[in-house]
């Protein structure tokens, strides 16, 4: 087989990480349209990734959002969005960089994608400045919803039951190269 030179497989991945960054900035200047609602895992050690060390704590390799009800204060930037989020009736402002995301998914239409990975322990340590623990916001309970503005919920779910256990058909990048080295 031939040496991929132009690494297809990291041009996917950048522009499914575009995609993802698209519905998102849309999702904060307009709301959740519909029924949509997003299931996002990422890693918690991964660079760059700010939350609590409460939230760290509990999932230290990694955690999933989901973007339904209640959330506020959603910013996309090119490299990351924050989120505010309430878990057990405290508010959290979490930092999520998208290389830091694995997996993300639509329930609403069974859509969603699952990334490749892997944290060296040079990024790691190189990084740590930006893991540092993020204080929980002051208020115990999010601010009220904006009319006509819907609410999303985040709910941190254990990896075992991330996203591709959801039902849906989640597309993974390796079942793509693998198959084009069966060929």
């Amino acid at each position: 087989m031939a040496e991929d030179h132009i690494r297809y497989d990291i041009l996917a991945q950048a522009a499914l990480r575009g995609v993802m960054r698209t519905v998102l900035a849309d999702v904060a200047k307009k709301g959740l349209p519909g029924e949509h609602h997003f299931k996002i895992t990422f890693a918690t050690g991964a660079p760059g990734v700010r939350l609590s060390e409460r939230m760290r704590t509990q999932y230290p390799q990694a955690m999933t959002i989901i973007l339904q009800h209640q959330f506020w204060d959603l910013v996309v930037r090119e490299e990351a969005f924050d989120v505010g989020l309430s878990f057990g009736g405290i508010a959290e402002k979490l930092t999520v960089p998208f290389d830091a995301v694995t997996a993300f998914f639509d329930p609403a239409v069974q859509f969603g994608f699952q990334f490749e990975f892997a944290v060296t322990e040079a990024a790691s340590e190189a990084e740590a400045a930006d893991k540092a623990p993020v204080k929980p916001a002051a208020s115990p309970s999010p601010p009220p919803a904006e009319p006509n503005k819907p609410e999303a919920v985040a709910t941190p779910v254990k990896p075992a039951e991330a996203p591709a256990e959801a039902g849906g058909q989640v597309v993974s990048l390796d079942r793509f190269r693998n198959r084009k080295s069966e060929n």
